[in-house]
């Protein structure tokens, strides 16, 4: 059941992350033309091409964690017995899901922050771009705590058998 709700937060997370992407390419573009060609002077692509940048890798953290495949050095885990070694996996997920759960308390009072603050551009405030930072580690605490129930220390396993 865990793996199900993960698995429909991670395609729902990844379309979004899609979208981003393709905004980004397209505000980047626009902005190239700008310069180059069109001579608008556009005052606002780079700084809205950072904002979806932000977003786009913020909120990718969770597509990460839903596949496990951030970076880890298993030098240490590989010498570990198999019960030691789910243990210390289910410890890592915990730890990790603390630190998110962490980032998104501390991120709220961020966020909070760009409401005084306006954008150099668009006359806006910076809470939209600064609300990616809670919204992503929230996000990622949920997949951290979902993939915690579904694997139960048991992924390092599963990708010792995908590389034989």
């Amino acid at each position: 059941m865990a793996g199900q709700i993960s698995d429909r937060l991670n395609r729902a997370i990844e379309a979004i992350v899609a979208a981003i992407m393709l905004l980004l390419v397209v505000d980047v573009w626009l902005g190239v033309l700008d310069r180059y060609l069109l001579h608008w002077q556009l005052p606002w692509p780079e700084e809205l091409a950072r904002y979806l940048m932000i977003w786009a890798a913020m909120l990718a953290v969770s597509c990460g964690i839903a596949r496990r495949e951030h970076i880890g050095l298993s030098i240490l885990l590989d010498k570990l017995p198999e019960g030691g070694r789910r243990g210390l996996l289910i410890a890592m997920d915990a730890l990790a899901f603390l630190l998110f759960f962490y980032v998104f308390l501390y991120g709220i009072g961020f966020a909070a922050t760009g409401l005084n603050r306006q954008a150099m551009i668009f006359g806006m405030s910076l809470a939209p771009a600064f609300a990616a930072i809670p919204v992503a580690a929230a996000i990622a605490a949920t997949q951290l705590a979902l993939v915690l129930i579904r694997d139960l220390g048991t992924q390092h396993l599963v990708d010792q058998a995908e590389e034989v």
